[in-house]
């Protein structure tokens, strides 16, 4: 049977690098693959997929919430692959997990787990609840060595709670940290604008 994954981690943890570098593979071998991505992802151009480190591919299918995934023809395809699934809706995680059941490909979904407030993002709660397989790409803090867990915001360098939950952004929005340093940071921001 086709097996739903998901690869989570914090931002930088070099996910969507894997990314591509699996859809690299599955096409030195002659495999089929198809890329999705949510359609509100437009921080690179709006059909691609890019890492910090520089690759890049484009998408072949952008999801937005009319997108049917049951409704697309799959003939042929050996792995579906997508980038930045925490931002799918629950429905359409559902739609993945169908397409490994009905259509026997194998999806791999790269995400977040949390927004910056540390509550899970809609698209990765299905996952988490879903998928047969979990697994962590790790990192390590922006501010020590401990691994990462965490996104904080920060604007100019200093954290924030504020705004909302969806703000696409990469390091100039979010350092990923460990919890220690999430609540030290914040706590720390705090009591700065206090003072002032």
């Amino acid at each position: 049977m086709a097996k739903l994954y998901f690869r989570y981690g914090t931002v930088g943890s070099a996910k969507t690098l894997n990314l591509l570098a699996v859809a690299h593979n599955y096409r030195q071998q002659g495999k089929s693959i198809v890329l999705l991505k949510p359609a509100l992802d437009d921080r690179f151009g709006k059909e691609s997929i890019k890492s910090r480190a520089g690759l890049e591919m484009s998408a072949d299918i952008l999801v937005s919430a009319a997108t049917d995934l049951l409704a697309i023809s799959w003939e042929g395809v050996n792995c579906i692959l997508v980038d930045e699934a925490q931002f799918f809706s629950a429905k359409h995680i559902e739609q993945l997990r169908e397409l490994t059941l009905s259509q026997g490909i194998p999806v791999i979904c790269y995400g977040l787990r949390t927004d910056f407030r540390g509550h899970l993002f809609e698209g990765s709660m299905r996952l988490m609840e879903l998928a047969d397989s979990i697994e962590e790409v790790k990192a390590t803090c922006h501010y020590c060595n401990r691994k990462s867990i965490m996104n904080i915001r920060h604007v100019n360098g200093v954290p924030t709670l504020d705004g909302p939950s969806v703000l696409l952004g990469a390091e100039e929005a979010y350092f990923p940290v460990c919890y220690p340093c999430y609540q030290s940071e914040l706590k720390a921001a705090q009591m700065a604008s206090q003072t002032i």
